[in-house]
């Protein structure tokens, strides 16, 4: 059975999750040990925190530790991916970056949990809730894995929830040009320094309606690239952004909003779109390029593969409480009528 000197280990845990046939039925689980208590023990897993009651547990042992990046590579990395998707409004809690874009997306709407927050977890928890109630949006956090293990087991213990695993993947910009092949029975790729109003009606297609925090968010990097493809009648088929941001040398390419019409799919678009991204971000001193994909959308993580892309680390989006409205709040609040 594992011991409290097992926190922060990797571990296998099997437990009993019902019965059949007067037999117990067992399932593994596999992740780091957060948290163990008298009652229960506490695994950050590849889908997030697991809570496993003793009780339920037949079998556990630590295993040897996953091969991982440095946590100083994922901060750095996260970093640069925060100027490549740069929020309007920003503030700093020690290391964290609280961040808001009027709800356009998640990751310009939640706080950013890497390095020290300068304060105790649980003061910093609070002190996120309250900067995104002054700002009437339910509180996000972004907690990339593994370094913010004790992070979410904090969100874990407060009874905030988790949206579905992001992989953040990372691949060679290089290969994006020598292993994609060129394709001259495709229309040329067109890369612009701010984005056309047919791109941007591309893209809000997919994202909703874009607010100036989004045009903000899209353009305001100085290493920026807006690319599209066309057919013969200007009608859009492919679209794709890049930004390159970090030190040089090697700094990052990030792509993202990678979309192709859904009449046009199957016909190699997005490889040459990204072939010609990469072209272009090669010329800004990028090395490595990264983008971020929902585990569960397996038909975008299959092609990323086939490109190169693997898994650099993962990160969680955590939801807090949602935010009281004022009005709701001072009825709650009166005393009840004689």
């Amino acid at each position: 059975m594992l011991r409290r000197q097992d926190v922060g280990h990797r571990v296998v845990v099997r437990r009993i999750v019902g019965v059949s046939q007067d037999r117990p039925i067992f399932t593994d689980a596999l992740g780091e040990l957060v948290e163990l208590t008298e009652t229960e023990l506490t695994l950050l897993t590849a889908k997030g925190p697991l809570r496993v009651p003793l009780r339920e547990v037949h079998r556990a042992k630590r295993v040897p530790a996953a091969r991982r990046p440095p946590a100083a590579d994922v901060i750095a990395l996260e970093l640069a991916a925060n100027d490549a998707w740069p929020a309007p409004t920003q503030a700093r809690l020690g290391g964290w970056i609280l961040r808001a874009a009027e709800n356009w997306t998640g990751r310009a709407n939640a706080a950013l949990a890497v390095g020290d927050p300068d304060r105790t977890l649980d003061a910093a928890i609070d002190a996120v809730e309250q900067w995104y109630a002054a700002k009437g949006q339910q509180a996000l956090i972004n907690t990339p894995m593994p370094l913010a293990a004790p992070v979410n087991a904090a969100l874990d213990a407060r009874g905030w929830t988790a949206r579905p695993l992001t992989l953040v993947q990372t691949g060679a910009v290089q290969s994006l040009v020598t292993d994609i092949a060129a394709r001259r029975d495709l229309p040329p790729v067109e890369l612009a320094d701010s984005p056309t109003d047919a791109w941007l009606t591309m893209v809000s297609a997919h994202k909703g309606d874009l607010p100036a925090a989004a045009r903000h968010i899209l353009t305001a990097v100085p290493d920026v690239v807006f690319a599209s493809v066309q057919d013969e009648d200007g009608n859009l088929l492919a679209v794709a952004r890049g930004a390159v941001t970090g030190p040089a040398p090697g700094r990052w390419l990030g792509v993202s909003l990678l979309q192709t019409d859904p009449a046009a799919r199957r016909r190699g678009l997005g490889r040459h779109v990204l072939r010609a991204v990469a072209q272009w971000a090669i010329q800004r001193g990028a090395v490595r390029a990264y983008l971020q994909v929902e585990e569960r959308n397996t038909a975008a993580v299959a092609l990323y593969r086939s490109l190169g892309f693997s898994t650099h680390h993962t990160y969680l989006t955590r939801e807090g409480p949602l935010p009281v409205n004022p009005v709701a709040r001072a009825a709650a609040s009166a005393p009840p009528a004689a």
